[in-house]
């Protein structure tokens, strides 16, 4: 048996898995190509052999840091009188990210609160003062003390706010841009996750789960078609039997869609930061 490695493989093992070679499958190539992108979809979003955890390094630019300080106007307008409008500003203080990114869980260093460039930082201070010799100092005062100071720079400062929707493609940043960041010098680094390509990481196209699915929601699309021809008798007596068809692939996709709930979502690890 051939491994499905491309688009064509794969759509053409789907239609072998429901008898094409036998019997006609009456579905167009375009309306299988659109099953099988729906298909991908739902194993990238829902199957965790479909995304992968990454880190990912962004460099800050000047021109990002004006961006950010720049606003676009939006209009609100009653809908019951439509002479009262009200005018808005919203920030473009947001990154592009990648379009294979579905989630993002942390996004850091926001701030240089490991880094004491400062001679009067507390943290240099303690380096110098308390770190010059490893073996003579204990680590557990250390610890308490960056636990300390973590804890002072949360209640004092708090979190930069942050916000993702894998539509926009757009990472929100509620920052100060302008005192946070220095372009062309600081980075930011975010932990996400992004959906695997493919086109590039072939072996997806031999998941077992993606095939039954795929030719599920092929065989659903077979049974919508024949079901406009239902109770027309064609040459040497045969009828079609579209509902039967339909119903029987309608089943399989709710069991396979409950089994990947059980079996391999990973949903609860993977909140939008």
């Amino acid at each position: 048996m051939a491994v499905p490695t491309t688009k064509a493989t794969f759509k053409n093992y789907c239609f072998r898995a429901l008898g094409d070679g036998v019997i006609d499958i009456n579905v167009s190539d375009d309306q299988a190509d659109d099953r099988i992108d729906e298909a991908l979809q739902y194993f990238a979003q829902y199957h965790y052999d479909g995304v992968e955890r990454m880190y990912l390094k962004h460099l800050i630019t000047s021109d990002e840091i004006t961006r950010a300080r720049e606003n676009t106007d939006t209009t609100g307008t009653d809908t019951v009188d439509s002479s009262i409008t009200a005018t808005w500003k919203e920030g473009k203080n947001f990154i592009p990210l990648p379009s294979s990114v579905i989630s993002v869980l942390e996004v850091y260093p926001l701030t240089g609160t490991g880094n004491a460039a400062n001679l009067f930082d507390v943290r240099y201070q303690l380096h110098l003062n308390d770190l010059f010799d490893l073996s003579s100092t204990s680590v557990i005062q250390y610890e308490m003390a960056m636990t300390n100071l973590d804890f002072l720079q949360h209640i004092l400062i708090g979190e930069t706010p942050i916000r993702f929707n894998q539509h926009q493609n757009r990472l929100y940043i509620d920052a100060d841009w302008k005192e946070d960041f220095v372009g062309g010098e600081d980075y930011i680094v975010i932990h996400c996750w992004r959906k695997l390509d493919p086109t590039t990481y072939t072996d997806i196209y031999d998941d077992i789960f993606l095939k039954r699915y795929a030719t599920a929601l092929i065989k659903k699309q077979w049974g919508a078609n024949l079901s406009k021809f239902d109770g027309v008798a064609l040459l040497g007596g045969v009828t079609m039997n579209g509902a039967t068809i339909y119903s029987q692939a309608d089943e399989e996709i709710q069991r396979l869609e409950e089994e990947i709930k059980l079996a391999y979502d990973m949903q609860p690890m993977m909140a939008i930061g």
